[in-house]
């Protein structure tokens, strides 16, 4: 059984529910992770068995794809677009298209896992012909940043983090603290839970002083099922990522698709050679 697994049955069997805001004593870890998964939608539980031998939940969300509007920074100035991105988590791997008058404004931005790219068409350097994949390793960390710290990522990080996930009431609300790993080691994650258990507000900072440009600030609000055939899973209607006082993306969600639509992401021939060119 895999430790989201084993933490989603541990959460299923916790005795107590999670403490009001007002309550003196640390909140339980298992109640507060299933309640935030359960606020949004992306586990279902079963019913049968009990005590030690219930089954565990399921997490039910591995790929979504999103359409919203707004404004992201560019050369530290807003630019309006229209803002597309195909998530997956399992590998975990992202790719964000930006539009402006109908046009794209850029290549695809993509990851997966330890490989970032820009492709010039959708697969670009997949296929002789077919357009460019453009090996975009400065970019890893600051994407993959992005994909774990969307509220579904935060759920996941946490419960593969396992003991080393904590919480806590600070200022009157429950806290989630949770270390990343992979390329994003030494990233933690600071969650804020609403009286819903619906991530409000999403901190990051870096113990390296070399990675403080991943100190980031992301706030979510205005969840809702906003998928074309509804699914109980509740997204965010409007998504503020800022680096201190300069907002990196300021979106409202239109639509988004969370019945695991169907989405890859091969990595380039070239992107994996410039990987490991440069890991040597």
């Amino acid at each position: 059984m895999s430790r989201i697994a084993r933490t989603f049955l541990v959460a299923a069997c916790a005795a107590s529910a999670v403490h009001t805001a007002g309550a003196q004593s640390a909140p339980d870890r298992a109640a507060v992770l299933r309640a935030a998964a359960d606020a949004l939608g992306m586990v279902r539980w079963s019913d049968i068995g009990a005590g030690a031998t219930r089954l565990p939940g399921i997490d039910v969300v591995n790929t979504m794809e999103f359409w919203a509007a707004g404004t992201v920074d560019v050369g530290g100035k807003p630019m309006k677009t229209d803002y597309h991105a195909a998530i997956g988590y399992n590998p975990a791997a992202m790719r964000v298209e930006l539009m402006s008058g109908g046009k794209r404004q850029g290549p695809f931005q993509t990851v997966r896992e330890t490989f970032a790219w820009d492709e010039s068409e959708f697969g670009g350097g997949l296929v002789a012909g077919k357009g460019t994949a453009t090996p975009a390793m400065a970019a890893l960390r600051d994407r993959l940043l992005l994909l774990w710290t969307l509220p579904f990522g935060v759920v996941k990080a946490a419960l593969a983090a396992g003991d080393k996930t904590t919480v806590a009431f600070e200022g009157g609300a429950t806290v989630m603290t949770v270390p990343l790993s992979g390329p994003l080691a030494g990233v933690t994650v600071r969650a804020t839970l609403d009286a819903n258990s619906l991530i409000t507000k999403v901190d990051t900072r870096a113990d390296n002083p070399a990675l403080a440009a991943l100190a980031t600030e992301t706030e979510y609000s205005n969840y809702a099922d906003r998928a074309e055939v509804l699914t109980d899973i509740r997204t965010p209607g409007r998504i503020v990522r800022k680096q201190g006082t300069r907002t990196l993306l300021d979106i409202q969600v239109m639509k988004w698709e969370t019945n695991n639509p169907y989405l890859v992401f091969p990595v380039p021939a070239n992107v994996k050679a410039a990987a490991s060119a440069n890991a040597r």
